[in-house]
């Protein structure tokens, strides 16, 4: 047992549960660019004593020239009912039902909470895009007691880079969901407020790597029961007319205008038509009212005359708004399946004419769908690659999702932060053109049911492994708070930039030899040393700095 106060400095890789002993940050070197926050961990717990009864919190601050770069956030635990499937890989940190660190917590007031007998870490982001602020920064973090007496001071040294890298060049897609917001926040569908949350949680998936988002010209087929409809976020307006159909593209060039804002690059337009198979419609508004949905079915001659009608003016707006290199229309969202593929094709029939010069991309897992045409520009399960790099196709995203919970990079809770953050490395050295989730804030049960409160449910009602719903909480006030597991995917983000850059100087070879010296990295080997991260970013910033 012991009577006094602990504190363990850890590297961001770590996840600190409140009862196992937290890992040391070691040979872990803290290193950030330009732009890209470099962050650390600091564990703490109370005496182990049954006599210590002070639940008042500690307070934190940073000293150093470079304090004022410094953002401080608490490690918050969350339940998580559905960690593991039975009989899962060894590549899993936790495989139980509890509470385990997810959510960070701003703590703009200075305080750090208490928990009884257990751990708790702080999470701190070292952060400038200034290069006259680049260097190695000595910081000191001081923890004091409620009396103001001083518990714990330990020296971090921080080196931000000089190096600014360039934009991501993959895409990088990650589906905001609007009516999410509207429905937990209570706020009016497309009311001024709710336009503001939708800014501040497009800039958070920027923060977070995303360059791509699923943009709802019609409410998304996607996640919901048959004979269901979630919240209504239609951007256009339509209007049915004795001559046809008018639009309204208003809400539309306001969401583009929010894109260019934040810095998101890539339009995904809505799937058009319903998931698992593309048999009907999506629930699109006319005049105010429900006129498609489930009960049309996607080969109904009123959808075709509908998109004859809408499709050539939402894509005039497209091209007036938006280079339409960086736009994508969705069929149907994974179609699988004899039947699969035959509805698939009868409802792609429907708009192939209308799509022509367009880039069309779905999320499969069967290899047969790519080489019977049906889909040109897939993107494939990371667990049912291997076919599709064996017989690439001219462009090759890749997801991963509740599916892929073995053998390959994913970032569930339960499972260690490297096993997030190697994904980055997998996207460079297979050389895939983008990387898609479909859960960047899913507060929801399984096929949408019913809302939940995402720091009490963490898997869609006990439906998927907790964390593989949403990576960022909804804090008060409308403002997103990250995970732990969107910090290291950005993180991941930030790794494949470097090694363009590295690339863009010194070749592929050069760059893939960083992370893949021994040409066996595959989608289905993740590497799940953390330290691995931090020597190879060692590697990365050594080769991008110029000689003296």
């Amino acid at each position: 047992m012991t009577a006094t106060w602990e504190f363990v400095l850890c590297d961001a890789l770590v996840k600190v549960h409140p009862v196992r002993e937290p890992r040391p940050a070691g040979e872990a070197k803290f290193q950030a660019f330009l732009g890209e926050p470099a962050s650390f961990q600091l564990a703490y717990r109370p005496p182990l004593d049954p006599g210590f009864r002070d639940p008042s919190p500690l307070s934190v601050r940073v000293e150093g020239a470079a304090a004022d770069l410094v953002a401080v956030s608490a490690v918050d635990l969350v339940p998580c009912t559905f960690v593991a499937l039975p009989g899962h890989d060894d590549g899993y940190e936790f495989d139980e039902p509890g509470l385990y660190p997810d959510v960070l917590r701003p703590v703009a007031d200075g305080e750090a909470r208490v928990r009884f007998g257990s751990w708790s870490a702080l999470w701190f982001d070292v952060t400038t895009s200034d290069p006259a602020r680049a260097g190695v920064h000595e910081l000191t973090v001081v923890l004091n007691a409620p009396d103001g007496s001083e518990l714990h001071r330990v020296p971090v040294s921080v080196e931000i880079t000089g190096i600014e890298l360039p934009p991501l060049d993959i895409v990088s897609s990650h589906w905001m969901h609007l009516d999410a917001l509207a429905d937990h926040y209570g706020v009016e569908v497309f009311g001024e407020e709710h336009w503001a949350i939708v800014e501040r949680f497009m800039a958070s998936a920027v923060e977070m790597g995303a360059t791509s988002l699923l943009a709802p010209v019609w409410t998304p087929p996607l996640d919901t029961a048959v004979g269901t409809y979630r919240t209504v976020v239609q951007l256009i307006d339509i209007t049915a007319t004795a001559d046809g159909y008018a639009f309204g593209f208003d809400r539309l060039r306001r969401w583009l205008e929010l894109c260019r804002r934040t810095g998101i690059t890539g339009v995904e337009v809505a799937h058009l038509f319903t998931q698992w198979g593309a048999k009907s419609t999506p629930g699109i508004v006319v005049n105010g009212e429900r006129a498609f949905g489930w009960d049309v079915p996607a080969t109904d001659p009123a959808y075709r005359e509908l998109m004859q009608a809408l499709l050539p003016a939402l894509q005039a707006v497209l091209d007036e708004e938006w280079d339409r290199e960086y736009v994508v229309f969705h069929i149907s969202d994974e179609p699988s399946g004899e039947d699969g593929l035959a509805s698939y094709l009868d409802a792609k029939a429907v708009v192939a004419d209308l799509l022509k010069g367009w880039t069309v991309v779905d999320a499969l897992s069967e290899h047969s769908f790519y080489t019977s045409g049906a889909v040109a520009l897939p993107v494939v399960a990371t667990n049912h690659v291997e076919p599709f790099l064996a017989e690439r196709p001219e462009k090759l995203w890749v997801y991963y999702c509740v599916s892929q919970d073995r053998d390959v990079a994913n970032r569930f809770i339960g499972m260690p932060s490297a096993r997030n953050r190697a994904i980055g490395h997998q996207l460079f050295a297979s050389g895939v053109d983008g990387f898609l989730h479909w859960g960047f804030n899913f507060w929801y049960t399984q096929h949408s049911i019913r809302r939940i409160d995402p720091f009490a449910d963490t898997s869609a009602g006990g439906a998927f492994p907790s964390g593989d719903p949403f990576t960022v909480y909804p804090g008060p006030d409308g403002t997103p708070w990250p995970s732990l597991r969107h910090r290291v995917f950005a993180q991941a983000m930030w790794d494949h930039r470097a090694l363009q850059a590295i690339r863009a100087a010194k070749g592929n070879a050069a760059a893939t030899e960083i992370v893949d010296p021994d040409h066996t990295l595959r989608f289905d080997r993740p590497v799940l040393d953390p330290l691995h991260y931090y020597a190879a970013r060692n590697r990365m910033v050594k080769a991008l700095t110029p000689e003296q």
